[in-house]
């Protein structure tokens, strides 16, 4: 619906538009207003010019259409007013052109009747001149005529008629006036005119500051700055600062050695100032020797010399301007003789490369010579030191160089400097660099980082499971450096080390193949052997011992009592027992290790809640109260047994216990237990005949103890009854560590008046 709503005004424009191609349009009258005006402002009431009333024009709604896109003026319906809606620039609007005309009109819709009008936008002094450059540069030469006219760029301003630039001045103006002219097109431009002669010597620039004023009340000004260079003349020539130069030069001087630079002063300036130096005469023996730099009087040598054949040289030189105006002078140069030839070395043989395991060698065969004669040709030849190469004499000015001892691992290039000395004052030398590369022969055998590894892997790890590297490095080069690895057959044939783990043959990483068990394999050991490429390959090997660290994947076995679908065990308890009498314990292992096989124990439920109690460190059950007439003669007991793992695992047994008034007493099976007597296993048979005769013998150890007491002690049938032991007893987690065995024996000692009480 907007978008529509959108449309709709534009098609209205267009049958306006096609109205007023044929509608007969209303001349009115024409409207002024200044630039600058604000937003706002009142420019003329257009009911009252149309001719219509305030409320006439709202009904036919009345409205404004403009010539372009922005709208400069509001039409406003209640008061019939023009106003300007936006603040008018006339120099956006109209840039230069005179007079700046904005064109509208009303439009009446019902019925349709259109009106015309002009609105003329008057220009203010609101810009001030403007030169396209804040500074202006004039060369003058100083034998310029005075009335020399130079144009000068005029200033720009954007305001139009009498608010435009009128006029320029210039100060100070001692040497110049300025003049202000019309072009065509009625803009003004500057000429300042040369009013006295100048003199470079007395002044050689000028700073003039030109003017331009508009006609706007007050005025408006811009300034620009003129730059007036007086150029100079021709009037003086060149002078060197001495006429005669005399210098010394060693014979054996390098080529391009400054020998002396000549110097000539000229007081003009510019072209007449700029000097260039060259030869006054000479012959070709000077200009092959010599160079001249034509514009800083240096000379050069370009030629070796040689005291020999000249032993001095004169040159004349000439300093000449740009004018043609120029001064001569005199270079004497005299050669001094000394030790100017360096020994020379010719190596007539050359070895580059050589294997680490050579024997002596000789890799250079080379000559000296010295072109000078005497002492100065004489010769002492050497190397340096820390290098394993000697030089040795072989015929005359003749010498080898001979390998020593050589080790590429210990350092694979010798930079051999050769230096040759003659015997001369002063002493000249010669040097020649020798590059020598040591070739690899592969006599090093691979090393380990470390002779032996120990890797850890926690048990039920996933297959091809990273558990570590083994690293050897090769202290050779190229394929004698390059180190692979393979297992080694195990020590132990039992060991099924294929099936166990794999190596990568280019990194040395091991990789485990299968889950561990660490019940199963708690730790094993292999060999690696680590080869390089070389011929013929050199290996060492490592030891790896991977340690299969436990996790608590296995929860407590309970030994005793039997937990095989048997009869269960009773355990049978005198009422007359104290509290912390031993009933049984409960005997459990647990296959892990460590913390993950520290077993506690504790009741989970009882018959009778509070009669009894288990030692959480070592399974014992224990009377935690003395037993009563009304405590019932059957219990049942369940006991939880946690081992110490993350996560714990458990395991739980059931204990039945008979209260008997002695051991005299038959046994008596637990109803619910009959119908398992016949059908127990042949092990839960063993183990109950296996208690029955332990518990006969326990008794029989009584009565035995008894008797001897009785005799020994014929007065302690009067005494009090034994004390129970208060209190409870010291204990400790236990690491059965899969043996099954119990941690600490027992001892029951029985006071023979509780025993004579009970007719035993």
């Amino acid at each position: 619906m907007e978008a529509e709503e959108d449309r709709f005004p534009t098609l209205r424009e267009v049958l306006l538009l096609f109205v007023l191609l044929v509608h007969t349009w209303a001349e009115r009258k024409d409207y002024f207003i200044a630039e600058e005006t604000e937003n706002g402002s009142f420019v003329a009431n257009l009911a009252k010019d149309i001719g219509l009333g305030t409320r006439e024009l709202s009904q036919r709604r009345a409205r404004i259409i403009f010539n372009n896109e922005k709208k400069h003026f509001q039409l406003n319906l209640q008061t019939g007013d023009l106003q300007v809606n936006e603040k008018l620039d006339r120099e956006e609007l109209c840039g230069p052109t005179e007079p700046c005309v904005l064109q509208f009109q009303v439009l009446l819709e019902e019925p349709l009747e259109v009106y015309r009008y002009k609105l003329f936008v008057t220009d203010i002094n609101d810009n001030s001149p403007v030169f396209p450059e804040a500074e202006m540069v004039l060369k003058i030469m100083e034998n310029t005529l005075p009335g020399t006219v130079f144009p000068l760029k005029n200033a720009q301003d954007l305001d139009v008629g009498v608010n435009s630039v009128q006029n320029y001045t210039i100060y100070p103006n001692s040497h110049f006036h300025i003049l202000t002219c019309n072009s065509g097109e009625g803009r003004k431009y500057p000429e300042l005119v040369l009013d006295k002669a100048l003199d470079r010597e007395q002044q050689p620039e000028l700073r003039l500051t030109l003017m331009a004023v508009d006609g706007g009340a007050p005025p408006k000004t811009g300034t620009a700055l003129v730059l007036t260079d007086v150029l100079d003349t021709n009037d003086n020539a060149p002078e060197f600062v001495q006429p005669l130069y005399h210098v010394k030069i060693l014979e054996n001087s390098p080529l391009g050695s400054l020998i002396i630079t000549v110097s000539a002063r000229d007081l003009d300036t510019g072209i007449n100032g700029e000097i260039v130096y060259s030869f006054f005469y000479g012959d070709e023996e000077i200009t092959r020797t010599f160079a001249l730099n034509e514009l800083t009087g240096e000379i050069k040598i370009i030629r070796k010399l040689d005291f020999e054949k000249i032993k001095s040289y004169e040159l004349e030189i000439k300093a000449s301007d740009g004018a043609g105006l120029s001064g001569k002078c005199t270079v004497i140069i005299e050669v001094v003789d000394i030790n100017d030839n360096a020994p020379e070395m010719t190596v007539a043989s050359l070895i580059r490369s050589i294997p680490e395991n050579s024997p002596e060698t000789t890799i250079a065969l080379f000559s000296i010579q010295d072109r000078d004669s005497g002492e100065n040709g004489r010769m002492v030849c050497s190397i340096q030191e820390d290098v394993p190469f000697t030089l040795k004499h072989s015929v005359e000015n003749f010498y080898k160089l001979v390998t020593g001892v050589l080790d590429r691992e210990t350092r694979a290039q010798y930079n051999i400097t050769i230096t040759v000395t003659d015997l001369g004052t002063p002493r000249l030398k010669t040097q020649h660099n020798i590059t020598v590369t040591v070739s690899d022969v592969n006599d090093n055998a691979p090393a380990f980082s470390q002779t032996t590894y120990t890797l850890r892997v926690r048990e039920n790890n996933s297959p091809a499971l990273h558990i570590g590297s083994v690293s050897a490095t090769d202290a050779d080069s190229g394929a004698n450096a390059l180190v692979t690895y393979s297992l080694l057959p195990p020590q132990d044939p039992q060991l099924a080390l294929a099936s166990l783990v794999s190596i990568n043959a280019d990194n040395g990483q091991l990789f485990a193949l299968r889950s561990l068990d660490y019940e199963a394999l708690q730790a094993f050991e292999f060999g690696v052997r680590a080869a390089d490429r070389g011929s013929p390959a050199l290996s060492s090997q490592a030891r790896v011992r991977v340690l299969v660290l436990d996790d608590n994947d296995n929860s407590p076995f309970v030994l005793y009592p039997p937990q095989n679908g048997s009869a269960p065990c009773t355990e049978l308890v005198p009422r007359a027992a104290e509290a912390g009498y031993l009933v049984t314990k409960v005997v459990a292992v647990d296959g892990d290790s460590g913390q993950n096989a520290w077993l506690s124990y504790q009741l989970l439920r009882a018959t009778e809640p509070g009669l009894f109690g288990v030692w959480a460190h070592n399974g014992e059950v224990r009377t935690a109260r003395l037993l009563s007439e009304r405590d019932a003669v059957k219990h049942r007991l369940v006991v939880l047994v946690k081992d110490n793992g993350e996560p714990p695992r458990s395991a739980s047994v059931t204990l039945h216990v008979l209260l008997v008034d002695g051991f005299s007493q038959p046994y008596l099976p637990l109803p619910e237990v009959a119908a398992a007597e016949a059908q127990a296993d042949p092990l839960t048979v063993y183990l109950v005949i296996a208690l029955a005769s332990v518990s006969s013998l326990f008794l029989f150890s009584v009565l035995v103890f008894v008797a001897v007491r009785l005799c020994r002690r014929s007065r302690a049938a009067s005494a009090g009854r034994c004390p129970v032991p208060e209190g409870h007893f010291r204990g400790h987690l236990v690491d059965v560590s899969g043996t099954g065995t119990l941690s600490q024996s027992y001892q029951y000692e029985v006071c023979q008046k509780r025993i004579w009480d009970q007719g035993i």
